[in-house]
């Protein structure tokens, strides 16, 4: 029973199919289409092609493999089925490149929001940095440091040669 699961119970009723096309103004239909053209950008299908096409020239060139000759030599049938193809597969492909272009211009636009945020946040810390720069500015600055620890120390050195030299001379020194 199990191989007759597809059958109708009786015969107004149709039969239940596996593959159904989605419905043309769904998402669906898009992700569908975005793997069919996906699928005709592979090595895997230009092979099927070209092997299908050469089985197809070989029976229907060559009258001595085969007496079943469905188009004979100017290949009008192949020639319709391209054609068929070519015109299924461009908007197809198209469908699949607008869907990513508009996921690019999402993309696009969030990033633009990413950025416009961090520059606000950045102009925030230089302003923060600012204040601090500001409210700082009576204390002593790193370089004002230095110099006041240079200038002690050339006078601590100067002090101590003095007391050095006097103590060396023998007098006594105040």
């Amino acid at each position: 029973m199990s191989i007759f699961r597809h059958i109708a119970v009786s015969l107004d009723t149709p039969a239940a199919r596996n593959f159904r096309l989605p419905r043309p103004h769904s998402a669906d239909f898009g992700r569908w289409s975005e793997n069919v053209a996906r699928y005709f950008g592979t090595s895997r299908y230009l092979v099927t092609q070209t092997a299908i096409v050469a089985a197809w020239i070989a029976i229907n060139a060559i009258p001595v493999l085969t007496d079943v000759r469905w188009d004979p030599y100017p290949f009008i049938l192949l020639n319709l089925a391209f054609s068929t193809q070519a015109a299924y597969a461009a908007p197809l492909i198209l469908l699949a490149q607008n869907r990513q272009a508009e996921r690019d211009r999402v993309q696009i636009e969030a990033d633009r929001v990413h950025v416009h945020m961090q520059r606000e946040t950045t102009d925030f810390i230089s302003t923060e940095i600012a204040a601090l720069r500001v409210t700082q500015g009576a204390g002593a600055s790193r370089d004002f440091v230095r110099l006041e620890v240079a200038r002690q120390l050339a006078e601590l050195r100067a002090a101590v040669r003095d007391d050095v030299r006097c103590e060396l001379s023998g007098h006594r020194c105040t």
